[in-house]
């Protein structure tokens, strides 16, 4: 039985920092979303890391927007915001890169609308008390 916990335990590390590293390459691809996949890792290590997951909440450019998601839930408007513009820019850019090939064109058409999709339909953090 401890064995099982502790095998759990580690695929549950595993699987968070694997999630971890797709967020960063979608720092760099608009294809993969970051936020999401880093939410993922904060659950992941909520159940497996205490360190992991105070790692995440700590982090300098999303420990913010993960603390609110780890306590409420939730995200703010400005955070949707921000995070439509940097779809919108991304794909934009993608989609005129590809300027001759519209099947990927279309591709990734449909991919920033479901994310934007996605973004939107995230629980808002109310501002009043």
């Amino acid at each position: 039985m401890v064995v099982k916990k502790i095998i759990y335990k580690n695929v549950l590390i595993i699987l968070g920092w694997f999630f971890v590293v797709l967020a960063s390459f979608g720092i760099l691809l608009p294809i993969l979303p970051t936020i999401p996949f880093l939410l993922l890792a904060l659950a992941l290590f909520a159940k497996s890391s205490p360190r992991f997951h105070q790692m995440l909440l700590n982090n300098r450019w999303f420990g913010s927007i993960l603390k609110q998601w780890d306590e409420s839930k939730t995200v703010s408007r400005q955070i949707k915001y921000r995070a439509s513009l940097l779809v919108l820019a991304s794909f934009t850019i993608s989609i005129a890169l590809l300027y001759e090939r519209i099947g990927l064109q279309l591709l990734l058409l449909t991919l920033a609308i479901l994310l934007l999709i996605f973004i939107w339909r995230l629980k808002e953090h109310s501002t009043t008390a």
